[in-house]
């Protein structure tokens, strides 16, 4: 396994490695996003499921899922486990964000180092084959 976080932790050697390294690092700031976004719906059900549960009578007859089985207990029972795992998902996404911060500060900084510039379509770009940069030139992808 240290094999590969050393191999991660090489620079890359050419423009196409630089674009399959931008791109895997775009993959997983979407993939940030999509478990965020998941979530967040988790924590929102919670919430519904804690607002239609309280005012209840606590001695009251409650059915939860647990590990895909329905058991039979009693609001004051359910209850604070709700709450528990609410709180849970909300600790994990505060987590998940920092993690997204990173990922996009590192996602900056590595398109500051190599000049990358996204191209939105082909139309938007013009023909810059008679202007010649030199090493001053930057790695041009694709949308992702």
């Amino acid at each position: 396994m240290s094999n590969r976080s050393e191999a991660e932790r090489r620079e890359p050697v050419n423009e196409q490695a630089v674009a399959n390294r931008y791109a895997a690092m775009k993959s997983e700031l979407n993939q940030f996003y999509s478990k965020i976004t998941e979530l967040e719906m988790e924590v929102s059900e919670h919430a519904l499921v804690i607002n239609a549960i309280q005012p209840l009578d606590p001695s009251r007859k409650c059915f939860r899922m647990i590990g895909g089985v329905l058991v039979e207990r009693t609001v004051k029972e359910v209850l604070p486990a709700v709450l528990r795992n609410k709180e849970g998902l909300e600790e994990v996404i505060s987590r998940l964000n920092e993690n997204l911060e990173k990922k996009k500060k590192e996602i900056t900084e590595f398109e500051a180092k190599y000049k990358i510039r996204i191209r939105k379509s082909d139309n938007d770009v013009k023909d810059d084959s008679s202007v010649k940069e030199g090493s001053s030139q930057g790695v041009l992808v694709g949308p992702a």
